[in-house]
């Protein structure tokens, strides 16, 4: 069986301000779990994440790539966000 890796953006809001974390892993719900947890990512902890966008990877390095792509992108990030916004009631 052929794992699978997601790329991931989750976002927080604080004060008004919309705030995104990128990332790749190859467990989207035990990652999410850490983020929240105060156990992820150093810039990620003492905040509530949400889920909103993942992207299925065939591989590590597209996974990898493609987290590196959204990254330097804000463009592509906040068209995202915005999205995201739009098209659900749970708005933040």
């Amino acid at each position: 069986m052929l794992e699978k890796f997601f790329v991931y953006i989750i976002a927080n809001s604080s004060n008004k301000k919309i705030i995104t974390y990128v990332g790749w892993t190859n467990n989207l719900k035990k990652r999410l779990q850490l983020h929240n947890s105060g156990k992820g990512a150093k810039f990620t902890r003492g905040r509530k994440w949400i889920l909103i966008f993942k992207k299925e990877m065939l591989s590590k390095k597209n996974a990898m790539q493609f987290e590196y792509k959204l990254k330097k992108d804000r463009k592509i990030r906040k068209d995202i966000t915005n999205k995201y916004i739009r098209t659900t009631s749970n708005c933040f």
